[in-house]
């Protein structure tokens, strides 16, 4: 969203209502419906993101903030600001500073970020995270125009991941965790969009969950993948997840013009084949390694992480497209691909962070 972009008084009104239905899932998720209905205002400063004011019952937030960021950053600011409506008005601590024991033992306990200054964004990526460039150099093996060679190296990055996560899980390593949301926010989640969340949450040590967002310029619902797992981890699901788009996107031109196809009708199916494809490999690949004695059986920790999150999870049962010839020829591609190193037409600049 541009940062200099307006609002009507109309898109405002919504967004307010909107501000008010996402504190009420707060509300209901973290604090079990204890606290009552704020005022909420739309402010013109610059110099905070929000701010609870007790005289007033009042949650400020930046019109910059709603305008300029994506709405996962305002549902972050408006989780900071409810704690400390729920410091001040359920524990009736007056006598600490803003941000002080009180607040900060109520953000950790709820996975809330605590800090008193700046959007809430991930820090995915760590000078220490060693595997990560380990890794980058596997991918870059990957690109040997020797299809035996890039499948080896391909194969030997995904075991490395698993044996990273094995070995750190044995060790019982204490490892920060965090969250990203990729890609755009949609209106509607369509099926090779689903099938890379499942790949990222099956096969690169992450959780994967789709959550509501709001687009106030448009007055639009949608949703945004959020991704949660160790900062190394997170790296590279979001690259995997730009490259995997952006391959399946390219496999699609180079069908349509080796069959002299004129329109998209076909695309969603082809791209849902691309993805079931490239799912049956990586499912191939992770049954090898169990027969090897590498065996994942998934990380405790991350998976309090998630649900400190996301208290309440709903699992929904999807549709998916008819399995068409377009489907079938783009599932046996996707069985051809090669997960390499990140090229500079990666999607979003966080698809190059595995640049070697």
């Amino acid at each position: 969203m541009k940062p200099d972009a307006e609002l009507t008084a109309a898109l405002e009104a919504a967004l307010v209502r909107e501000l008010r239905a996402a504190w009420w899932q707060i509300n209901v998720s973290f604090f079990k419906s204890v606290l009552s209905a704020p005022t909420f205002e739309l402010v013109p400063t610059r110099a905070t993101l929000g701010r609870w004011v007790p005289r007033t019952r009042t949650i400020e937030i930046s019109r910059a903030l709603v305008v300029g960021e994506q709405w996962t950053a305002v549902v972050e600011v408006l989780k900071h600001e409810t704690v400390h409506q729920y410091v001040h008005e359920v524990l009736r601590e007056t006598d600490q500073t803003a941000h002080g024991a009180a607040f900060r033992t109520v953000c950790a306990r709820l996975g809330v970020d605590a800090r008193a200054s700046g959007v809430p964004a991930p820090k995915l990526r760590d000078a220490k995270d060693k595997v990560v460039d380990r890794i980058a150099r596997l991918l870059a093996l990957a690109e040997s125009p020797n299809r035996y060679e890039a499948e080896a190296a391909m194969a030997a990055a995904q075991r490395l991941m698993l044996k990273y996560n094995l070995d750190a899980a044995t060790a019982q390593q204490s490892r920060s965790y965090d969250f990203a949301h990729l890609g755009r926010p949609t209106g509607r989640v369509l099926e090779h969009e689903r099938l890379v969340a499942m790949i990222l949450g099956k096969h690169f040590f992450v959780e994967a969950i789709w959550v509501p967002v709001y687009r106030p310029l448009q007055g639009k619902r949608g949703s945004v993948l959020e991704i949660c797992g160790s900062r190394p981890n997170l790296a590279i699901a979001e690259y995997v997840h730009a490259f995997l788009h952006q391959t399946a996107e390219r496999l699609w031109c180079e069908h349509q013009r080796e069959r002299r196809i004129a329109s998209n009708l076909q695309r969603r199916s082809y791209l849902a084949g691309v993805m079931t494809g490239f799912a049956d490999k990586l499912r191939a690949q992770s049954a090898k390694s169990r027969g090897e004695g590498l065996v994942w059986a998934g990380d405790g920790e991350l998976a309090r992480y998630f649900r400190q999150r996301h208290p309440h999870v709903r699992h929904v049962r999807h549709v998916g497209q008819r399995r068409t010839d377009a489907w079938g020829h783009g599932r046996e591609a996707g069985r051809e691909i090669i997960l390499r190193r990140p090229i500079e037409e990666a999607p979003t600049a966080r698809g190059r962070l595995l640049k070697g």
